[in-house]
């Protein structure tokens, strides 16, 4: 089968797409033939080296919609089922950019019925993170929160499920993407230099930092999206950041809410797998509203 890997770290000519085993499902995993699978900023960070791994042959892809092909031994999966899943892991030696994948079973959930292969792959990575962020903000309805990056694929979903919790939802994005976060439920807008006043949290979907913890009022809550690199605590805000945990239980629930018409799947381009390279291009060249997703 073809797979898009880095063994040498660089730009997005380090993209190879190479020919390898069709992989094995063990015990509680399955396989599955990948239908569409989404590029996202992450697969350019193990690209690029951010996450190590030098020497190794690393595979690229987390998030992935197609058909279980077959499955390992105590797995309550049946072959010809469509799913989708997170393919998680920075140092794995094979990922969703491929023609087939192995995932853990407890990470897969059925394909939302309303959506393509194509948008339903936009789901498991970002979803999972704005959902997992929104736990460890722990608000309750009515709290203010700020979402930085509001038009962002990870911002977005957050602003759609925080709404959806009750929670006053500001959302802090391009001049141009007002109209598109306020569809979202965005109850307040600001952007650029504008300072949106104190809330009682702050999702940073932006990586903003330092400067979005400012906006958080004395005693409340700043969660980030990169593991461990949030900003130290000031004023007794509790700081936190998530790293997004393969949840299938959890994936199931957001699938029902794209199908319910809750959560906005986005794609802003397609390519075939084999032109992963010019995905990744595409992608370091900014300004993209969606995800690329990479069909083999």
């Amino acid at each position: 089968m073809r797979a898009a890997v880095v063994t040498a770290f660089g730009g997005p000519e380090a993209v190879e797409i190479v020919e390898t085993a069709v992989p094995e499902p063990g015990a509680g995993q399955i396989r599955i033939k990948v239908a569409a699978a989404a590029l996202n900023p992450a697969d350019a960070g193990v690209r690029a080296g951010v996450f190590g791994g030098a020497g190794k042959r690393l595979g690229l892809g987390w998030d992935v919609a197609g058909t279980v092909d077959a499955a390992g031994v105590a797995v309550a999966w049946a072959v010809g089922e469509e799913v989708v899943a997170l393919s998680y892991g920075v140092s794995k030696s094979l990922g969703a950019h491929a023609d087939y994948v192995v995932v853990d079973a407890d990470a897969v959930a059925v394909a939302p019925a309303s959506v393509d292969a194509v948008h339903a792959a936009t789901v498991p990575l970002n979803a999972l993170t704005a959902a997992q962020a929104l736990d460890l903000l722990a608000l309750e309805a009515g709290q203010s929160l700020l979402v930085t990056g509001a038009a962002g694929a990870v911002g977005a979903y957050a602003v759609q499920l925080a709404v959806q919790r009750g929670l006053a939802v500001t959302a802090l994005a391009r001049e141009g993407d007002e109209e598109f976060v306020r569809s979202l439920g965005a109850g307040r807008f600001v952007s650029g230099e504008v300072a949106p006043g104190s809330v009682d949290a702050v999702l940073d979907a932006a990586i903003l930092g330092e400067r979005a913890l400012e906006w958080v009022r004395d005693g409340g809550v700043f969660v980030g999206v990169i593991p461990h690199a949030q900003p130290a605590s000031v004023r007794g805000v509790r700081t936190d950041a998530v790293e997004v945990a393969p949840d299938g239980a959890r994936l199931a629930e957001l699938v029902a809410l794209v199908d319910e018409g809750v959560l906005t799947t986005r794609v802003a381009e397609t390519f075939p797998l084999e032109d992963a390279a010019k995905a990744h291009a595409r992608l370091g060249e900014g300004g993209v509203r969606g995800r690329l997703v990479l069909v083999p």
